[in-house]
């Protein structure tokens, strides 16, 4: 294949991740007011979730291939993305607003779900401990889904508020009624753009990988810097969208979201596709830097439930700092 055509079909992931991600944040919005769910959770739940599916895919094929660098390197360097580069970026352009109470429930969920699986990457991860991170795994979605009933004095989303009728309607209504209260109309919307945004970023990181490949970059450097932002284009894209269209709380929760998926699922996929063998110890500064990262966005977000302009470029000096000091630890 030239290289020519990997540039075009990397192109072609791009343009399918803009649309995608801006599809699955108006879809998933419309689908959190429809059916009183905290825009908050959906991001976690649905965005979050779907957004980290690059990730699952890349890093337990990786393991799977015995690629244990770009396995855990894609999977930390994602996690340190996601709370620095991607929060960092949005936030310098518009300062981030949070209206719920995500500093107190799922920030400190996910500054512990990172601990975790930082903690089985030090020591080495093996079947059992894939395992327990699939475990708990489910107790944290379940811990989300509990969480996520919208009070009656919660704000809606302000895109959205108007889609909902002024009139409190009965949830056996709200599913039924015709017209723009369809529920299902909402769902495939989120759905198709999750979809396209996936297929963008696998088209995107593919040809991406190729082209690393060709120039002589070594596997583990790939899954820090490469591979890491290029499965986070579609955490970047949908935090971008979600901005623009004033969905802070999606925002945020879709970041927050990606972060524990991808330690506990993302590590559990790992430590199963590794079957009896075990995935090698990772780097303690890498580590390290993805823990602190994920303590320093919590602190940041429950200083004062936003990000300003001067927080956000705390993040990306944190990512600039980082990034050498990652590669010249693994080169």
């Amino acid at each position: 294949m030239s290289t020519l055509l990997v540039v075009g079909l990397g192109l072609l992931g791009l343009a399918l991740l803009t649309v995608g991600a801006d599809q699955a944040v108006v879809g998933a919005s419309r689908l959190a007011t429809l059916l009183r769910v905290a825009p908050v959770i959906v991001g976690v739940v649905v965005i979050g979730l779907g957004t980290s599916a690059p990730e699952f895919v890349v890093s337990g094929t990786a393991a799977v291939r015995d690629n244990a660098g770009l396995a855990l390197g894609n999977l930390v360097g994602s996690n340190i993305l996601n709370v620095t580069l991607v929060l960092g970026v949005v936030a310098v352009v518009s300062p981030v607003m949070v209206r719920s109470s995500v500093p107190v429930r799922e920030a400190p969920l996910m500054a512990a779900a990172v601990a975790v699986f930082g903690a089985f990457a030090l020591v080495g991860l093996k079947f059992v401990a894939g395992l327990l991170l699939a475990v708990l795994s489910v107790g944290a979605l379940a811990l989300l889904v509990r969480l996520s009933r919208v009070q009656d004095g919660d704000p809606l989303p302000e895109d959205v508020a108007a889609f909902v009728s002024p009139v409190r309607a009965r949830r056996w209504w709200v599913f039924w009624s015709p017209g723009p209260r369809r529920w299902w109309v909402e769902a495939l919307r989120t759905v198709a753009g999750l979809v396209a945004t996936l297929g963008g970023a696998q088209l995107l990181v593919d040809n991406a990988v190729t082209l690393a490949h060709r120039w002589g970059v070594s596997d583990q450097v790939i899954g820090f810097t490469l591979v890491a932002f290029g499965t986070s284009l579609p955490e970047l894209m949908t935090s971008v969208q979600a901005q623009r269209r004033g969905e802070g709380d999606l925002l945020v929760g879709n970041l927050l979201g990606s972060n524990i998926f991808n330690s506990l699922i993302g590590g559990a996929v790992v430590g199963l596709a590794a079957g009896s063998s075990t995935i090698a110890p990772f780097g303690f500064a890498a580590v390290t830097a993805m823990v602190f990262a994920a303590v320093l966005a919590w602190l940041l977000l429950w200083r004062g439930s936003r990000i300003t302009r001067p927080e956000a470029c705390v993040l990306l000096a944190a990512y600039v700092c980082v990034l050498p000091l990652l590669i010249s630890a693994n080169p």
